[in-house]
């Protein structure tokens, strides 16, 4: 935890973000991660995952803005994304990811409901689903709330869980009991111990005890992770619980373990990789550096030219 908070304190330095965001040196390792700044860009690498046997979730990335007509011109936005996605020939295995801050959250939950809505609404006209993705824990219950008001009128939506969150048990079963579909990940967000666990291995623990029940009890359920131990344990799991492989799906971040992915893949497992695309990568791309020291060994090797 305290490398993520280096990584994570760090990165808000004006001149270390300005450095990543313009140097000529960090381009191919942003590119390793980031499927470029346009909607083409990012569904072509779609359609090439998809050519390849993957799933696909297009995130368009952007989060907080400070108007509603940001809102509104944030929600165009994705509906313009779901939009290419209808014409693409990788449209039946690929979804997209949102964020509810892009929709106004900040702005009121009801000017965020009424975009969040109107956009399912567009989705829904080509069955596509739409994820809406857990940010920091400000928003927790505001997003839980939100998908318990929607999701009986919009069934093509679901959203995240973060296991290091203490509430998320809590969570977990007020969503199990709503009936959407649910990713779970272990949370990537600087967070206080009021309110999130700080030890790596209270943290893993929870990851699986959760993800255990998301297998027996979950609506398609999304595990998002990259830790080999974890995924072992869980995939003897659902083998002896006699668990169908196409019942839920392993999802993996662009750029990152794609060994692990082809190789999931092989076995015969769904795999969804998750595509990041967009003008503001850079807290994302930083959140990604501070998860795993191994994120950052790779980029120095990558400098090293190995």
């Amino acid at each position: 935890m305290l490398f993520r908070t280096l990584v994570l304190k760090s990165s808000g330095i004006p001149t270390v973000r300005e450095t990543v965001k313009k140097s000529a040196l960090f381009k191919p390792l942003v590119q390793r991660f980031i499927a470029g700044e346009q909607v083409a860009e990012a569904v072509a690498i779609a359609e090439g995952l998809v050519d390849a046997g993957y799933q696909v979730s297009l995130d368009r990335l952007g989060e907080n803005v400070a108007s509603r007509d940001e809102a509104d011109h944030e929600t165009v936005g994705y509906k313009e994304l779901a939009s290419s996605l209808f014409s693409s020939r990788c449209k039946a295995r690929t979804n997209i990811s949102i964020k509810l801050t892009a929709l106004g959250l900040d702005q009121g939950d009801d000017v965020a409901e009424r975009n969040y809505r109107d956009l399912l609404a567009h989705c829904a006209t080509e069955s596509m689903f739409v994820r809406a993705d857990m940010e920091g824990s400000t928003y927790t219950e505001r997003t839980v709330s939100m998908i318990e008001r929607v999701f009986p009128d919009h069934h093509n939506t679901g959203t995240v869980l973060q296991s290091y969150m203490h509430r998320t048990d809590d969570d977990l079963d007020r969503l199990l009991a709503l009936g959407c579909r649910l990713r779970l990940v272990k949370g990537a967000y600087l967070e206080p111990s009021t309110v999130a666990f700080q030890d790596k291995s209270k943290v893993d623990r929870q990851y699986v005890d959760q993800a255990k029940k998301l297998l027996k009890r979950g609506f398609y359920p999304a595990l998002a992770t990259h830790d080999e131990a974890i995924i072992t344990e869980l995939r003897e799991f659902a083998a002896a619980e006699s668990i169908p492989v196409d019942s839920f799906e392993w999802q993996m971040l662009y750029g990152i373990r794609r060994d692990l992915q082809a190789e999931l893949l092989a076995a015969g497992y769904r795999v969804r990789v998750y595509v990041p695309f967009g003008h503001t990568w850079y807290p994302y791309f930083t959140r990604r550096l501070a998860e795993r020291p191994a994120n950052l060994l790779f980029i120095a090797r990558a400098m090293l030219g190995r």
